[in-house]
């Protein structure tokens, strides 16, 4: 028998969750926040050590007066790699368990309607229209409880209960 992953199997507890509102969004975006500033700051580091190290080497040369930290600040591809790393964050947590470290603290979870967790796809769709968290708006100013990135990548955000919160949503099932 072949394996299933989790994020494939429908979680039919997970499905008649309410929406979740604007203030529990907010706080998740907020928590993660103070999550993804520590890893940008891990990933900063070891692009750093990465000219140092090219720079010893002899790969590259700087000129008098310039420090490490100037190759990288004018680097497109420095903020590419940057924004790969927020996306792996976001959407290797979602694809993975729905939940990100601030979705866990507040037991927010997003999935498709069926409660099965969403596709790379479906992620790459909503992390690049979240608009920094402002589509979020829909919610709002909306009437079915979705952000517009949420609409547009045809998933939703749910408040689970707290037992529901408690399972280990990201090991994959035998």
């Amino acid at each position: 028998m072949a394996k299933t992953r989790l994020s494939t199997l429908p979680n039919a507890e997970h499905a008649n969750f309410p929406r979740a509102g604007m203030l529990r969004r907010v706080c998740a975006i907020l928590y993660d926040l103070l999550v993804i500033a520590a890893i940008l700051m891990l990933a900063g580091g070891a692009a750093l050590a990465l000219v140092a190290l090219l720079n010893t080497l002899g790969v590259i040369t700087l000129s008098e007066g310039v420090d490490h930290a100037s190759v990288l600040e004018d680097s497109w591809f420095y903020r590419l790699y940057l924004l790969a790393i927020i996306f792996w964050f976001y959407g290797g947590f979602w694809k993975r368990g729905g939940q990100t470290i601030g979705m866990r603290a507040w037991r927010l979870k997003v999935q498709n309607t069926d409660g099965s967790c969403i596709s790379w796809r479906q992620s790459m769709i909503r992390f690049a229209t979240a608009l920094l968290g402002l589509s979020n708006l829909g919610v709002v100013f909306g009437n079915n409880h979705l952000g517009w990135h949420d609409a547009l990548a045809k998933c939703e955000v749910v408040v689970l209960s707290p037992e529901a919160n408690k399972l280990k949503n990201w090991k994959k099932f035998a």
